[in-house]
């Protein structure tokens, strides 16, 4: 029977003078409510306020928001029988609630009416209980009684140490809250800023933390920062206890979805903990680099991606502060066949030392729209490599199993729905006509036409094996290949398209300029296994490589384009390259079509109505 399976007695023991840890209570639900969000709120969380009982009393509790499918998924209900996996007991204003962060149903059991007569968990020392009548479950409101505050340990699968016996939840953090203690793990740790205003200078740094409910970012300022900034490490976890203000989280700041931040004073006790095996694990919201273009500009996502291509370190200076920035530019791709370039700042950029064809996860990434798609790491964000998670683990089977062989279409300057007249699609006689126009400073434009024509003079060259190196290399002898910027020398080369194509739609042709992505989605292969079918068979191989250039032609694509007024021979000459080709969407060139088909109906928008 379901009453027998109730561990009866379980709520005044977890709230008894000794805190006395019940190991997964079974308890049943009486009532679940959804709580309302906080006025004003651009971004509410949903939150479930739940009643559980073990039929002598019942208890408030709240659900943590990572265990909200349980509800929302329709799996709890009220009478239901659960048990308690990890639960954390707290008073707040003399009231006992308990913070579930994880639960089963045992639904063999189904739904029951309410078992029992359980009564309110009196908070006086000498608890008085009273019968609830059964027209109102929460029965009489009783008269609170003042006593002390004390702090209740978190009852958990890893209960806490001796040492931090009253650890909180994250989530449960907020300007209310004072003496506590949390066990998180250290996301991301930023660089020590300076700071320089009317008031003085200053330095600061911040730290994202992590345990099982949520996240918060953590900021220290001055000797704090001093303090601090040698005792967090990337991955370690620590105990932080108050004093530490806790304050509204500036959203201009972080990517973290917390209402609070934490701001760390002289006095925050930092520790080490000794048990690093129970890291709360990273929770990540992935979205395909294929779906980027559906994104608005400005967001802050995550993704995962192959590593594809890893560029040298740069520098630039800032216009606002004179200051000099690394930078690294990283290529990722995955199973939705599209890669983008992403751009990694600071230490972490100078540090980069992922080999090509790692898994790395990114989290807290800003996408941008200038003249395409492209990510940014924040400097709130945080990037794992090969990470142990299941995104990843599938994304490495697809790509050793058919990626390695795919040709990813691109991002690069394939302008998003915020990009205005950067996404102006153009027939190729509109580009003629505005040629005249051109300056030093590109224009971009997007073109759907035909390849009608390879030419097959020069269509590749031999370029640095190196990682991130396009640089021409110079064969010195049979077998070795020189690169003059890495003075290296390869035995091969890794050849990369040049192509030159002619294009055309109904209106007129136009030559384009091909790179190596580019031109390897028109030819159908990589510029490596065009140039080995032309060098290695000496009768054939010429012929066979000029029948898969004609193979090449005759096929549709979208084409974004840069447009540019070049000299040449002290002659100004229009030079088109194509920065970004994908195949055509049928779906959506259907629906551009019936659009454009209504604008001919007769009615107040025809194009015919004055």
């Amino acid at each position: 029977m379901a009453e027998q399976a109730i561990t009866q007695g379980a709520i005044r023991s977890i709230f008894g003078a000794s805190g006395c840890l019940v190991e997964h209570p079974v308890l049943q639900c009486v009532q679940i409510k959804t709580m309302e969000p906080k006025a004003g709120d651009a971004n509410p969380i949903q939150r479930f306020r739940v009643v559980l009982s073990d039929v002598q009393n019942f208890i408030q509790t709240m659900i943590a928001t990572t265990a909200n499918e349980i509800v929302t998924s329709g799996l709890l209900k009220k009478g239901s029988i659960v048990r308690l996996l990890k639960y954390n007991p707290q008073q707040v204003k003399d009231k006992n609630i308990l913070i579930i962060m994880d639960l089963e149903v045992l639904s063999q059991y189904g739904e029951l009416d309410k078992i029992g007569q359980p009564e309110a968990l009196d908070t006086k020392s000498d608890p008085q209980p009273a019968a609830i009548p059964g027209n109102n479950f929460y029965g009489s409101k009783p008269a609170p009684a003042p006593q002390p505050q004390r702090n209740l340990p978190v009852h958990q699968s890893n209960p806490a140490t001796s040492s931090h016996p009253n650890l909180y939840p994250i989530e449960s953090l907020s300007p209310y809250a004072h003496k506590w203690t949390i066990r998180a793990r250290c996301t991301n740790k930023g660089d020590m800023k300076e700071w320089h205003n009317q008031k003085g200078t200053g330095k600061l740094f911040s730290v994202n933390l992590l345990d099982d409910t949520g996240e918060i970012r953590a900021t220290a300022f001055n000797d704090a920062a001093e303090k601090f900034y040698p005792v967090f490490e990337e991955g370690l976890v620590y105990y932080i206890s108050s004093p530490c203000r806790v304050t509204l989280a500036k959203k201009q700041y972080s990517n973290l979805s917390n209402d609070y931040e934490l701001h760390f004073e002289k006095e925050t006790d930092v520790e080490k903990a000794e048990d690093q095996d129970n890291k709360p694990q990273i929770r990540f919201n992935f979205t395909k680099i294929g779906d980027l273009n559906s994104v608005e500009k400005d967001t802050t996502i995550d993704t995962v991606g192959v590593l594809k291509e890893v560029a040298e370190v740069t520098t630039i200076t800032s216009k606002n502060t004179n200051k000099d920035f690394s930078k690294r530019e990283l290529t990722l791709a995955d199973d939705s066949q599209t890669s983008v370039r992403l751009t990694i700042w600071g230490k972490t950029a100078e540090s980069f030392d992922a080999p090509l064809e790692s898994i790395i996860a990114f989290k807290g990434v800003k996408v941008s729209d200038f003249g395409g798609r492209s990510l940014s790491l924040l400097s709130s964000g945080s990037m794992m490599v090969d990470p142990d998670i299941d995104e990843a683990h599938k994304l490495r089977g697809w790509y050793n199993a058919a990626g390695q062989n795919v040709t990813f279409a691109t991002h690069q300057n394939m302008a998003g729905p915020s990009a205005g007249a950067k996404n102006e699609n153009k027939l190729i006689a509109q580009c003629i006509e505005e040629e005249s126009y051109l300056q030093d400073t590109p224009s971009y434009m997007s073109l759907r036409a035909s390849v009608v024509y390879v030419k097959n003079t020069t269509v590749a060259y031999p370029a640095c094996s190196t990682a991130g190196c396009s640089k021409k290399v110079i064969e010195e002898n049979p077998g070795s290949w020189w690169c003059e910027k890495c003075q290296q020398s390869f035995p091969e080369p890794n050849y990369r398209y040049v192509l030159s194509v002619n294009v055309a739609d109904h209106t007129g042709t136009l030559w384009l300029s091909c790179f190596d992505e580019a031109g390897a989605a028109i030819v159908g292969l990589s510029a490596n296994e065009a140039m080995k079918i032309k060098n290695d068979d000496e009768e054939q191989g010429s012929q066979n490589f000029m029948t898969i250039m004609q193979e090449a032609t005759c096929k549709t694509f979208n084409f974004r384009v840069r447009a540019k007024m070049e000299t040449y021979q002290d002659q100004p000459k229009p030079r088109y390259q194509v920065l970004n080709i994908y195949p055509l969407n049928y779906a959506q060139e259907a629906n551009k079509l019936a659009q454009l088909i209504k604008q001919y109906d007769i009615t107040d928008d025809s194009l015919f109505v004055n």
